[in-house]
């Protein structure tokens, strides 16, 4: 592999050094062939037979340098001072077969010193949850970590219960979070300037050739992450747990703990326990996405020809952004072409979704059987289910919408075909199939979680491998219980 290993060459209190702790008899869980080949790993004949003792902490490759980041950040709106890899280390970066650095972080790989009150440990339970949706973001087209692989053990970790130790290699293009720029500020201000020379070096060289490349990174920052969180918006997915340390640099996913793809359309919908105010519900993600950049951005007041009108400036691309991007997406959802019109209908048929608790997946996918019911047979089988369940208003608001809805679509019937059919996906992680696999992965058997992993991979495509229970929701007065946090 092509090693790029230049975080370990920072500051030293950037970070600590230190070697992974090795888990007690680890054992393969499922491999990632396409991030293998991605990253040239698959060319490593040694890297390739010996990844279940790399990912169990057995051995360290001898061009890797692992360490444990320090960061801080505001975690439930409220600052939380130095936190950090408490249970993780970048073992190393290496360029994949785009030039693209692309770093590799083992979860689950012992204490550190900001470990806190934590084991430094990850239970396999989480360990699955996070390897299957990094898969299915990334399978959707949402910008995310994903990860080589994992592995479990005999190292017992308690959490709620005793449960099975495990370890994942997370694959991002970026590790650093607003939480980076939130430590040096508070712990080490005279780092600001180099880090962020490192940041644009690394991420945004392009932003180099601009007249105050701070500003145009910062700009760039603040797109991407509007960017990521309509992606988010579209594929009803919520992260659960959006504190200024899980938001990367790069507009990229990053830390799965209690994440959830919403089934019956509720955006009020909190899936995460510990979240008892509802901060982090998936309608409240856009508005938490700009806080996080408003904590994030004003430290950079300190550098020269930043002032206050250019982090104004910045931050005021945030909503037109995301609105665009989520509008847009929005439309193809419906196979439309981006004009009011299509907003205008497309914003009826997402009420309707919401008053009538239809499930927010099959609802949109199941329009394609409109174009042609034989063609799409399956999903007209989604249609009649989401059709039965209407009340008698919904009903008649469904029958109006439709007639209206399929003359705009008509108009070019093939472009909408098309733009319906790869931006609805047939299959998403939903909870019970996660849970599924986690039930049979704990039993020592992994069929599951690499059915799973098929089925993600091209989730736009009906699969012979499902089953009804990959495509069904709870049932619609069914009480979705939110995703603990221990992990």
């Amino acid at each position: 592999m092509d090693y790029c290993h230049t975080y370990a060459d920072l500051d030293t209190r950037l970070y600590h050094k230190q070697p992974p702790v090795p888990l007690d008899n680890p054992r393969a869980g499922h491999f990632n062939p396409y991030v293998a080949a991605k990253l040239g790993w698959d060319k490593d004949e040694d890297l390739m037979a010996r990844w279940v003792e790399i990912l169990g902490g057995h051995y360290v490759p001898a061009q890797w340098t692992p360490l444990a980041m320090v960061y801080a950040g505001h975690q439930f709106g409220h600052w939380a001072g130095q936190l950090g890899d408490g249970r993780g280390l970048l073992m190393a970066q290496v360029r994949d077969t785009d030039g693209h650095c692309q770093d590799l972080h083992l979860k689950g790989s012992g204490l550190t010193p900001y470990s806190r009150m934590g084991d430094g440990r990850a239970v396999l339970r989480s360990t699955i949850r996070e390897y299957l949706c990094g898969h299915a973001l990334t399978q959707l087209g949402v910008p995310s970590s994903s990860a080589l692989g994992f592995v479990v053990s005999d190292t017992p970790v308690r959490r709620e219960r005793m449960e099975a130790g495990a370890a994942l290699m997370r694959v991002a293009d970026c590790h650093i979070r607003l939480g980076h720029i939130e430590w040096i500020a508070s712990f080490a201000p005279d780092l600001l300037a180099s880090f962020t020379d490192y940041m644009l070096d690394t991420y945004y060289p392009e932003c180099r050739d601009t007249p105050v490349p701070v500003a145009a990174f910062l700009q760039q920052v603040v797109e991407r992450t509007a960017r990521l969180i309509a992606d988010w918006q579209l594929t009803g997915f919520a992260h659960g747990v959006m504190n200024t340390d899980n938001l990367s640099i790069t507009g990229s996913t990053l830390d799965f703990g209690p994440f959830g793809f919403m089934e019956r359309f509720n955006p009020s919908w909190i899936n995460n326990h510990s979240d008892h105010t509802g901060r982090y519900s998936y309608q409240n993600q856009p508005a938490i996405g700009y806080w996080n950049l408003q904590q994030c951005l004003t430290h950079f007041l300190r550098l020269p020809n930043i002032d206050r009108a250019t982090i104004d400036a910045c931050l005021s691309l945030y909503e037109p952004v995301f609105m665009q991007h989520y509008q847009i997406g929005m439309c193809q959802k419906l196979g439309l072409p981006h004009n009011q019109e299509a907003l205008n209908i497309a914003f009826e048929f997402l009420t309707l979704v919401e008053s009538e608790r239809a499930d927010y997946t099959n609802s949109f996918r199941g329009l394609l059987a409109l174009i042609d019911s034989t063609k799409y047979a399956y999903e007209q089988t989604l249609l009649t289910t989401f059709i039965n369940e209407l009340t008698p208003e919904g009903l008649s608001t469904w029958h109006d919408w439709r007639e209206r809805y399929i003359a705009l679509m008509s108009k070019n019937i093939s472009a909408a075909e098309a733009r319906m059919y790869h931006n609805n996906p047939v299959y998403i992680l939903r909870n019970a199939m996660a849970q599924r696999a986690i039930t049979a992965a704990e039993q020592g058997q992994f069929e599951e979680v690499a059915r799973l992993f098929t089925l993600l991979t091209t989730p736009y495509d009906v699969q012979n491998i499902a089953t009804t229970l990959d495509t069904t929701p709870p049932a619609p007065d069914a009480w979705q219980p939110p995703i603990s946090c221990s992990s």
